[in-house]
């Protein structure tokens, strides 16, 4: 099977130029088809405080009311999406600058309210294989941000950590796919303030004695559970580590099946 590259990177990446346009020219060098995902905490956050929209996060996830879901909706698939797109058409890169909505690439629905609700956020139910595949083969590539929909003219905020997954487990059965989580440190460590302590490989049964001994941070947890439903549901390989890993050979977390 041919070989697909999803790539997500984050908010740290996205502010700093310096990281942002060495990481989109080595992405543009990929062979072969490519996605590329994008959060953007960090802005939204930015602006949020700006405008005096308050920020509430609970367990690593953003509440999203609807000033908030307006306010990242225009930072996500707006300015955010839309100048990556255009740093990558740049360097050569015919990059075409999605959310879910678009071309209904991505469905969701609310998230059930637990012990949190979390308003407009989207739990992931469809992604469009069929369209993601067309578009590949006419050698464009996705740069998908965190939004989805529900079919209904609702958006919602959705992780893009999970985005990257739900498109890498739609795409499994066509391609050899490998996420690659790219963001500030080497990988998943077991002290992040020691580079000398990261972990080079997680496996399915690892991944739970890790958690039993209490070994990963909770900033990680929703990241490793992301990249461990992903390689059940067929992705060949989930990669943690620093933007570089993408197109050098540096040490960096592999997480597979066994």
């Amino acid at each position: 099977m041919p070989k697909l590259n999803i790539v997500k990177i984050g908010g740290t990446i996205i502010e700093d130029k310096n990281k942002l346009l060495p990481f989109l020219k080595n992405f543009t060098g990929l062979k072969g088809p490519k996605i590329l995902v994008h959060g953007g905490g960090k802005r939204a956050t930015s602006w949020a405080k700006k405008l005096g929209i308050p920020v509430q996060i609970k367990d690593g996830r953003r509440v999203t009311n609807k000033k908030t879901l307006e306010l990242i909706t225009a930072v996500y698939a707006g300015q955010i999406n839309k100048t990556l797109v255009a740093y990558l058409q740049g360097f050569g890169c015919n990059a075409l600058g999605l959310s879910g909505a678009d071309a209904n690439a991505i469905e969701a629905e609310k998230r059930p309210i637990k012990s949190i609700d979390y308003g407009f956020v989207g739990n992931i139910t469809k992604v469009n294989n069929e369209w993601f595949n067309q578009i590949l083969e006419q050698n464009i590539i996705p740069v998908c941000c965190a939004i989805t929909h529900d079919g209904n003219g609702q958006l919602f905020n959705t992780n893009a950590d999970t985005i990257s997954a739900e498109i890498g487990k739609a795409l499994a059965k066509e391609f050899d796919v490998k996420i690659s989580y790219c963001f500030e440190l080497p990988g998943v460590m077991k002290d992040i303030k020691d580079s000398s302590s990261l972990i080079r490989k997680i496996t399915k049964k690892s991944y739970q004695n890790l958690l039993f001994n209490n070994i990963i941070s909770e900033g990680m947890m929703p990241k490793l559970h992301n990249a461990i439903e992903a390689i059940e549901g067929g992705v060949n390989e989930v990669a943690i580590g620093n933007t570089n890993m993408i197109n050098q050979d540096i040490p960096y977390t592999s997480i597979t099946l066994r």
